[in-house]
């Protein structure tokens, strides 16, 4: 099965995790690297997650009402059958779900990623092989660095402008080129001399 690769905004939402060793730690960094309300539910919980800053944590067993008011679930628990408890419980809440290593427990899965800025590049193989979707992520980390993330920055703070001075998409399309062209090149953002001489050209 195919997943369709949909990107959220997880900013200041709620996200439970239900697991507290070495894979939650790790789902833990994933989600505080979108911005996530994360609270940590579990029996036992790890010092590095109990260290991560603006982590809630809980030590306890996980219930039903640890639900309420999540907009997405990850189960990480060292327990299959409590895992897959969880995930039908989301089910029928209709709050999304990764259940760890259980394909058939998820409604949604995490994918390899690289981010920079506000540019990402996410690789999935549907749970299949993730060997492929870590070659794939080597294979683009050295285009998507850290000036590439600048640089999309410094476009998208010209949008608006760029609308008011244009008449045509396609115009917009060419200018955008040109700026990421000259970006790329010179390893350096473009400057206000540079971006008006690009605009007035076209």
């Amino acid at each position: 099965m195919s997943y369709f690769p949909m990107f959220v905004d997880l900013q200041d939402k709620p996200c439970l995790i239900a697991g507290g060793g070495r894979v939650a730690l790790r789902k833990v960094e994933t989600l505080k690297d979108f911005g996530a309300h994360i609270t940590v539910i579990a029996p036992a919980i790890l010092p590095d997650i109990k260290e991560t800053e603006g982590i809630l944590c809980r030590e306890k067993l996980f219930a039903p009402d640890d639900l309420d008011g999540q907009e997405l679930v990850v189960a990480a628990t060292d327990d299959k059958e409590l895992n897959h408890r969880i995930s039908m419980a989301c089910r029928k809440r209709k709050i999304p779900v990764n259940a760890v290593d259980q394909i058939e427990d998820c409604t949604f899965i995490f994918p390899a990623y690289l981010k920079e800025g506000e540019v990402i590049a996410a690789f999935s193989s549907g749970g299949q092989s993730p060997v492929i979707t870590q070659y794939l992520k080597e294979q683009i980390r050295p285009v998507l660095t850290r000036h590439l993330g600048r640089l999309a920055a410094c476009l998208g703070s010209l949008r608006d402008r760029m609308k008011e001075i244009t008449e045509t998409e396609a115009q917009r399309k060419k200018i955008y080129q040109e700026l990421l062209q000259l970006g790329l090149e010179t390893e350096k953002i473009p400057s206000e001399g540079e971006i008006q001489k690009i605009v007035e050209r076209n």
